[in-house]
């Protein structure tokens, strides 16, 4: 119903924000990353909102970025996950860290958010990892990568692998191929992509 809310920020809470849009005040749930990235009170702010209707209440979620807005719908999309634990979720990582968590089968650091066990966590990265490929997580269409150049180290396939799901998480192929080729050919590819990601990040 709202694709966003554009208007003055009118105040701070612990896990929502109030925005002043044409004299309407819109109470949005946030998560606390984007309240902290907020600006000063009184100034003006986009919100990409999402509307949750229940039969006892209508709610309204928001984030800073729409990169944000698209994880948090397809966390909500998995059967168990409601709006509260996808807002705990990306109050504790960003949409590329989650991105990551699903791709390489942390359950860790997706059980770190508020209210979202291992059972949880197990079932976000069984519904979403064939997804996260599928969506467009605020990467440039634009910075096209052939996977194939020819490099001066060829790279073994747990090593393309690794690659491509780096690229996906929005980075170039020339800093994927700088840090795996420093890595050991015989390393998973889970394992390539979280000592890659640790480097990277």
């Amino acid at each position: 119903m709202y694709y966003y809310i554009k208007g003055i920020l009118a105040a701070k809470g612990e896990n929502y924000i109030v925005v002043d849009a044409s004299g309407v005040g819109y109470m949005i749930y946030t998560p606390l990353s984007d309240i902290e990235k907020a600006p000063q009170e009184g100034r003006e702010i986009t919100v990409y909102t999402y509307l949750n209707v229940r039969e006892d209440a209508m709610e309204l979620y928001g984030f800073i970025t729409e990169e944000e807005k698209e994880m948090f719908l397809m966390l909500i999309s998995v059967s168990g996950v409601g709006p509260k634990a996808g807002l705990a979720i990306l109050s504790i990582a960003s949409p590329k860290q989650i991105a990551a968590a699903i791709i390489t089968g942390d359950t860790k650091t997706l059980t770190k958010a508020q209210g979202v066990g291992p059972k949880a966590a197990k079932r976000i990265l069984l519904e979403l990892k064939d997804k996260i490929d599928e969506t467009d997580l605020g990467i440039d269409g634009d910075e096209g990568v052939v996977l194939d150049t020819p490099v001066s180290t060829p790279l073994m396939d747990s090593k393309a692998e690794a690659m491509s799901a780096l690229v996906v998480l929005g980075y170039s192929a020339n800093e994927a191929k700088n840090v795996l080729t420093k890595l050991d050919d015989s390393l998973s590819t889970e394992e390539l992509i979280r000592k890659a990601l640790a480097q990277l990040m």
